[in-house]
């Protein structure tokens, strides 16, 4: 296949891209170039800027796109209009913060989806769920069965800048006693970047089109740090402390990446259903490997580079 990939250069669009050249593909990537990407001299770069700077893809055509880097409808649009008619399939990476607050026990692919109030918002940070939703729909709306929404759930894995599951396999690896949020019985989720480049590939070369979740099985908090212990041949100590103790030292997501208490409306985030992707080909390699080579990557970065971590007491 002869692959479109806007962006490319990070994380997820860099090993989506790295998954494509692996089965044989061809890849061109569209990003702004303003820095090194590390990709294989065999990638073909486009560069300008997805905001009214798309002249590199006024020509070409394409088995697939595959919209890494869509956060904003209006933007979205440019490209998914100037593409329209020249490539086969659009495939969006989308997210599972898409879903509206409810008390549900799982979340599936047609749980109820965020609306926003005011639809012209471009305000990411706060809006992040709800601007995918209309990206999605617009999407949908422009290339119909030849439309592929894919919504990944917290990705891990070698190459994460967002260094969110990585600071789990760097605090156990390093500190001799480890703040474990709660009492172990809350339950967490991720995806490996590799497991969902891999999907994302094998939905393509199928021509699969549908709305498909990626993450790992849920777990509870218990089995994840222990397994990253284990993986890691870590002997540290895991504190286990109460929600209220975490609030009142003032620690959340930011502080303790991953979690959200069974307390919160969103817990279902942490609960999300992949029979539908894992019926359609996904594949999640087993906890251990993602952490052994996230550690492994993060340890090659300069330490002003890796997550800082609470102290357990």
């Amino acid at each position: 296949m002869n692959l479109l990939v806007l962006g490319g250069s990070q994380f997820v669009g860099r090993h989506i891209v790295l998954a494509a050249l692996e089965r044989g593909h061809t890849v061109t990537t569209f990003t702004r170039g303003k820095t090194p990407d590390g990709l294989p001299e065999r990638v073909t770069r486009l560069h300008g800027d997805r905001d009214g700077q798309l002249d590199a893809l006024q020509t070409g055509t394409w088995d697939a796109c595959i919209d890494v880097s869509g956060y904003l409808p209006r933007v979205v649009r440019q490209s998914a209009e100037m593409l329209h008619g020249r490539v086969g399939r659009y495939l969006f990476i989308s997210t599972v913060s898409v879903y509206a607050p409810s008390e549900r026990e799982t979340t599936t692919e047609d749980s109820p989806l965020i609306e926003l109030e005011d639809p012209a918002t471009e305000d990411v940070r706060a809006h992040y769920g709800g601007l995918k939703v209309l990206c999605e729909r617009l999407i949908s709306g422009l290339y119909g069965d030849r439309a592929t929404h894919v919504r990944p759930h917290i990705v891990a894995g070698p190459d994460d800048h967002t260094r969110r599951f990585t600071y789990w396999p760097e605090a156990l690896a390093s500190q001799a006693e480890v703040l474990a949020p709660g009492d172990g019985s809350d339950p967490v989720q991720y995806i490996d970047a590799r497991d969902l480049a891999a999907f994302v590939v094998h939905l393509l070369e199928q021509d699969t089109g549908g709305t498909f979740h990626t993450a790992a099985p849920s777990m509870s908090w218990h089995a994840f740090l222990n397994g990253v212990a284990e993986a890691l041949r870590s002997q540290a100590e895991l504190v286990w402390t109460p929600v209220g103790e975490l609030e009142a030292r003032g620690l959340g997501w930011n502080e303790l990446p991953l979690f959200v208490p069974r307390v919160q409306d969103d817990t279902a985030l942490m609960r999300v259903d992949n029979a539908h992707a894992t019926s359609a080909g996904l594949s999640c390699r087993p906890l251990a490997e993602t952490a052994r080579d996230t550690l492994a990557w993060s340890l090659t970065l300069p330490a002003d580079g890796r997550p800082s971590v609470v102290p357990a007491r």
